[in-house]
């Protein structure tokens, strides 16, 4: 593997993918990861860069699949100078007809877990006073999100927990920038159950991931502490996020995540 070696999670498709491929074309080796047999062909994708590929297959919802990876990890012998922990899903619709199940996963994926894996991620490299790591939260972290409540916080925690990381290790050589995308063209809708809202049917539209992905990867690079990307829409609403009042943002976010069927819930 290469001497520059970079960790991406939820590395399979979407925003995920679109970082490894970017770190693929600035010459980085990868280990990536994945719960999905997806795995196999974007990580066959990624080797037509000239990079050395380790694919990692786990369920980084679960404490087990977490020590997986970071199992691979210690056992491929190379430093991570850059770890993009992005791993994530989403729920949609009204909290008391979403099923607890499905909230419970993406409270264990989206914050327990990526505690979990920065543990290791920081240790490691403070040890050795040098890394970037970048988190992937979401414009929704700063947003009052009815139809995405329980989604909507998980994205304000890995927030709050990237820029406290950011603050105590400023002196270590370890830097933390935040990644905050906007509605992208992914597969996060069809996976929220958000497919039928004008969100997922239009919103969508205002990024390619390609452009999300290039663009927290130059701010990683520069040691920003976050970006709004990739639309102008997302960064004007990512500047005004602190100042218009909760009601007026809650009633902008009902409007985007509502069915589009009047008699669907």
């Amino acid at each position: 593997m290469a001497d520059k070696v970079a960790l991406v999670t939820g590395a399979s498709s979407g925003i995920g993918f679109s970082l490894a491929q970017e770190l693929a074309t600035r010459g980085y080796g990868l280990i990536a990861c994945s719960a999905g047999e997806r795995m196999d062909a974007a990580a066959e994708e990624l080797r037509g860069y000239g990079v050395e590929v380790q694919e990692v297959q786990a369920d980084l919802a679960t404490s087990d699949g977490v020590e997986k990876l970071w199992s691979a990890v210690k056992a491929s012998g190379k430093k991570i100078e850059i770890a993009c922990i992005n791993a994530g899903v989403g729920v949609g619709g009204l909290f008391h007809e979403t099923r607890l199940e499905d909230e419970i996963n993406m409270v264990e994926l989206n914050c327990t877990r990526t505690v979990q894996l920065a543990k290791h991620v920081v240790q490691d490299m403070v040890s050795r006073g040098e890394g970037r790591i970048l988190f992937t939260s979401s414009i929704a972290g700063e947003m009052v999100a009815p139809r995405e409540a329980v989604y909507a916080a998980t994205k304000a925690f890995d927030l709050s927990f990237a820029h406290s990381l950011r603050y105590e290790l400023e002196d270590s050589g370890v830097t933390v920038t935040t990644l905050q995308p906007g509605p992208t063209d992914t597969d996060f809708f069809r996976r929220a159950g958000m497919e039928n809202t004008q969100v997922g049917q239009e919103g969508k539209k205002e990024s390619e991931p390609d452009d999300v992905a290039r663009q927290g990867i130059d701010a990683l690079m520069d040691g920003k502490d976050h970006v709004y990307s990739a639309s102008l829409k997302t960064k004007v609403e990512g500047m005004l996020a602190n100042v218009i009042p909760g009601k007026a943002k809650a009633a902008m976010h009902e409007k985007m995540a509502k069915p589009l069927d009047r008699k669907a819930s």
